[in-house]
């Protein structure tokens, strides 16, 4: 199969390409190289620098005419979100569109498409939040993800591709920078290896839902695989608080500079987990990897990136 993964270069899409191109697909990365790095796209994979909403995609698609597209790449920041909500929308939904126009007049077939759980549904009514959940997105990032998921059902019902869209939990693991990502688990433990307190933005009890890159990479393999179509949950089901993630942290390192409050941020919900057992009944996937086992591995990456041992 010929696929195209954008936001390849970056900390999920890395991985999948990685993950792509051992069981022998031809792949191809697009990346504009703003959060991601060059050095992360494995060698036999065909790198395209450019931005999903430069016209210049549909000569791509034209060209090498994929078979499937693995849509990664996006504006994930929900503080710049809510600063800058036509941005979010043009990298978001209008990036999006561009793919897919280009997709359609080139023979696309599969879309793999990359959403938020916790951004999409907002405050959960019930946990844990399964795909039936009311969708109450409460910044434009998440309208932006619901926004794109309906485009997607749009060119799978009169277009005739067939989409999946997967919504993430929280992702971390190895190559997730606190400078691009900004994931908590990140800069904590960045934090944590420099010694440095830490800042919990609101009362540290929010909980978030924190599911493995690893086991986000098979949720994609296995969606390109199957004919199933639909939105699927990808989550551990389990909730874990800041405040609880810090002594994990801090404990693991051998290390407790401490951390200060700061006032809660706009537009992030204060409890997220999801139900993933639709993924379990249709696509075959389920978490894998606990929080524990993947934050072992997660701090060994930072330690090799430091130039200390993992």
């Amino acid at each position: 199969m010929k696929v195209l993964v954008t936001g390849g270069a970056g900390f999920i899409g890395s991985h999948v390409a990685d993950a792509l191109l051992d069981e022998g697909h031809e792949v191809h990365v697009l990346d504009n190289l703003i959060n991601g790095y060059r050095e992360q796209v494995p060698p036999g994979v065909s790198l395209h620098v450019l931005d999903i909403g430069d016209p210049a995609v549909c000569d791509l698609f034209a060209e090498h005419r994929f078979d499937a597209l693995v849509h990664l790449a996006a504006q994930i920041d929900v503080r710049r979100s809510v600063a800058e909500p036509a941005f979010d929308a043009r990298v978001n939904v209008l990036g999006l569109l561009n793919l897919l126009e280009a997709g359609r007049a080139a023979g696309l077939r599969r879309v793999v498409f990359s959403s938020s759980g916790g951004a999409l549904y907002g405050e959960p009514v019930r946990v844990p939040q399964d795909e039936t959940h009311p969708e109450r997105p409460q910044s434009p990032y998440g309208v932006s993800k619901l926004v794109s998921e309906r485009y997607l059902a749009y060119y799978a019902d009169v277009h005739g591709l067939t989409t999946v869209s997967l919504r993430y939990a929280n992702v971390y693991g190895p190559r997730q920078t606190p400078e691009g990502d900004a994931g908590v688990i990140s800069v904590f433990i960045e934090r944590l290896l420099a010694v440095r307190p830490v800042t919990i933005f609101g009362d540290g009890l929010q909980t978030r839902d924190y599911v493995y890159v690893g086991d986000v990479v098979r949720a994609n393999r296995l969606a390109l695989r199957q004919p199933a179509s639909g939105t699927f949950n990808i989550g551990t089901g389990i909730e874990t608080s800041v405040l609880e993630l810090y002594h994990v942290l801090s404990d693991a390192l051998g290390v407790d500079p401490g951390f200060a409050l700061a006032p809660a941020r706009t537009g992030e919900v204060a409890r997220s987990v999801l139900d993933a057992g639709l993924a379990g009944h249709t696509l075959g996937w389920r978490p894998e990897i606990s929080l524990t086992d993947g934050l072992t591995h997660t701090i060994a990456w930072f330690k090799s990136r430091a130039g200390g041992s993992p």
